[in-house]
């Protein structure tokens, strides 16, 4: 055992779809940083159902590793990133996880000890992320996620991010059912941090599966964390009250200055008291719903950000 290495046993989690082209470097280089600072280590690879040769090079490339165990998780179908990287982290002993949710690699390694040395200081969640996020739909998701989320802290991309144990325990007492571990991250209540880097010339490209499945989490992500659902039927309910108030004064006009057709203006206020009532019974089961989802996945009791020991 080096003397001069940390430690603390470190677990690396990495997501596997279709990656044949970049996990040969990434198994190559987390090994050599984490061997050379590290006493005792694991890497743990999801392989989310992937129909490429990644599995096949993953075994090729840790037939060289002699100083941690590998481990491949074989999801039996398509997960997605959620999911998959759940089973791992589940699986995880160390008393620190690295949690990569892509393999390919556009920071510089030094990142990698950056973030391990930056929680050392009482972060329990530290990200790395790009100073700029590269993708339209990513601007967009987040922009409005954290317009009508309550969280603590912002939720960006994210390249990976370590975990101390405790938050790792905090979210499973959380939830045991984890649909956007993100989310839960930033409303945890533990002390957060994130690193930004400069991206490297790298274009990332995704499968139609993969494509599809993101577009869906990010969907169920608003519907779940924030709310976005109760205020916009709202914002509906209050402009259908406007309208109807407006069709009612036409209405009445309508009945005082002319003579109307028979059976005109009642149908015409009834349409308009109608409507309203619909989008606001609409808005009052939207919140109804939202408080469900909150006993569910938000529900928590009381949280605590650290605590400073005084006496030895």
């Amino acid at each position: 055992m080096d003397i001069n290495k940390e430690k603390n046993f470190l677990s690396v989690v990495a997501y596997i779809h279709n990656d044949e082209n970049d996990i040969a470097k990434f198994i190559e280089n987390i090994n050599e940083i984490l061997s050379n600072n590290f006493n005792k280590y694991e890497i743990i690879l999801v392989d989310d159902a992937s129909n490429d040769i990644s599995v096949a090079i993953i075994k090729e490339a840790v037939q060289k590793i002699k100083s941690c165990t590998v481990q491949i998780i074989h999801m039996s179908y398509y997960h997605g990133n959620e999911l998959a990287m759940n089973a791992g982290v589940q699986l995880a002993i160390g008393d620190f996880v690295f949690e990569f949710d892509k393999v390919s690699i556009d920071y510089d390694d030094k990142y990698i000890m950056d973030t391990y040395r930056r929680s050392l200081t009482g972060y329990d969640i530290v990200s790395v992320s790009p100073a700029e996020a590269k993708s339209k739909g990513s601007q967009l998701f987040y922009k409005l996620y954290n317009k009508f989320s309550n969280n603590q802290y912002e939720l960006k991309t994210e390249c990976f991010r370590i975990l101390s144990r405790r938050a790792i325990n905090r979210i499973f007492s959380m939830s045991k059912t984890i649909p956007y571990r993100k989310a839960l991250y930033a409303n945890c209540g533990l002390k957060q941090d994130t690193l930004y880097y400069k991206t490297k010339s790298q274009t990332i490209e995704k499968d139609s599966q993969e494509k599809h499945y993101r577009y869906k989490m990010a969907v169920d992500a608003l519907i779940l964390f924030t709310d976005i659902g109760y205020k916009t039927a709202f914002i509906l309910t209050l402009v259908m009250m406007a309208i109807s108030i407006i069709i009612a004064a036409y209405t009445a006009f309508i009945f005082i200055a002319e003579k109307p057709v028979s059976g005109w203006t009642s149908m015409m206020i009834f349409m308009a008291v109608g409507f309203t009532g619909i989008f606001a019974v609409s808005a009052i089961i939207i919140k109804y719903l939202d408080l469900l989802v909150g006993l569910v996945f938000k529900k928590k009791t009381s949280t605590i950000e650290s605590i400073e020991k005084l006496t030895h």
